[in-house]
């Protein structure tokens, strides 16, 4: 399974569109998510073993998206994702808010 199949899984039943990259509907709140960074986080005998996947969730909204934040984090986490950091926005050109929320999750 690949870590964006996790994210798509651990989402799916949130009740807004989650998308890879890129929502093109109609919805006034919805997610995307990309992975930002992979890397390997350990080796031995010159093999990656652990593979760290860096995500960001983005969290768009019109109005106020405090559940739906606290949902895609307890549901994240549920999926053994960790948290790194989130971040408040609030994108003036288009008048929505953004929650940038970034996690990491080791596979081997």
């Amino acid at each position: 399974m690949s870590i964006n199949q996790d994210v798509i899984i651990a989402l799916k039943d949130i009740g807004v569109p989650v998308s890879f990259q890129n929502y093109t509907g109609a919805a006034d709140t919805y997610i995307t998510f990309f992975t930002y960074l992979d890397k390997p986080e350990q080796h031995a005998d010159d093999e990656e073993t652990i593979t760290g996947h860096y995500v960001q969730v983005d969290v768009w909204s019109k109005g106020d998206y405090t559940d739906l934040v606290k949902a895609v984090h307890e549901k994240m986490l549920a999926v053994s994702f960790t948290k790194q950091s989130f971040y408040d926005l609030y994108e003036e050109d288009v008048n929505i808010y953004h929650k940038a929320m970034r996690f990491f999750k080791e596979v081997m």
